[in-house]
């Protein structure tokens, strides 16, 4: 698929009935498991995971770096590629225009809890690079009004969640993406605000199956880090058992 398609691709499981379940990847070969995995039919890079493979903290990556390590993904796989961006950088419009450059049809940006008119204005830069490229980019637009809302009640942040969301939407955003939000009531309020399919999650320990959220209207689940992390859990335990005398398991596949 050339990356215009890729990108209606994108749309087509945004916007359909049944929820998007994205498992994050961070290089070529996770991005190659799990793209062979039954099921899969979009990737989902995790800005934290490719900043940690390079030493970085989350947020702490070099724009370069971040577009490189999507590339690299979008390289390996055949499928839509979604791209975690952090806040978009300096210019958020130029980073999605070299975005789209490597093939990268959709990105989760955050807005850090800017200004809500700075914020909003960059969604809406975003939107224009996308459109003048002639891209159905895919913007999940990420609010922190949850994770950043600091002491605020959490029906308050709730609400700050749904103004932001809500114009980010009438800025062209194809979803809006807010972390913090598993619990049933708390999606609930957030899907009746901003409409039944344009909410995206993050599957943290303690959530829901993705079909129950499926069922409250949400369109996409993403997992973050956390696939990065179980990863190397196991390879910690691996490492554990082997100093203690074991061996590689009998069933571990063997090297083409």
């Amino acid at each position: 698929m050339t990356t215009s398609e890729k990108a209606l691709a994108l749309k087509a499981l945004h916007e359909a009935p049944e929820i998007l379940q994205v498992v994050n990847v961070w290089d070529a070969i996770s991005a190659k498991v799990i793209a062979d995995v039954p099921g899969t039919t979009a990737i989902a890079t995790a800005g934290h995971s490719i900043a940690a493979s390079f030493g970085y903290p989350d947020g702490g990556m070099p724009l370069d770096l971040a577009l490189s390590g999507a590339k690299t993904i979008a390289d390996a796989v055949e499928l839509p590629v979604s791209a975690d961006l952090d806040d978009g950088y300096d210019d958020p419009a130029e980073t999605i225009r070299r975005a789209i450059g490597f093939g990268i049809v959709g990105a989760n940006v955050e807005d850090r809890m800017r200004p809500f008119d700075e914020a909003v204005a960059r969604v809406r830069a975003i939107t224009a690079a996308a459109e003048a490229e002639g891209v159905a980019f895919q913007l999940n637009a990420r609010t922190d009004a949850i994770v950043r809302g600091g002491d605020a009640p959490m029906e308050d942040r709730l609400a700050e969640a749904i103004r932001r969301g809500t114009a980010f939407l009438d800025e062209g955003a194809a979803l809006v993406f807010v972390p913090g939000a598993i619990q049933r009531e708390h999606v609930e309020q957030l899907v009746e605000g901003l409409g039944a399919g344009k909410l995206s999650i993050i599957g943290l320990p303690g959530a829901l199956p993705a079909k129950e959220y499926e069922a409250l209207g949400v369109a996409r689940i993403s997992y973050g880090p956390l696939t990065q992390r179980v990863a190397l859990r196991a390879l910690q335990n691996l490492g554990a058992s082997l100093y203690a005398g074991g061996v590689i398991p009998e069933d571990t596949p063997t090297l083409n």
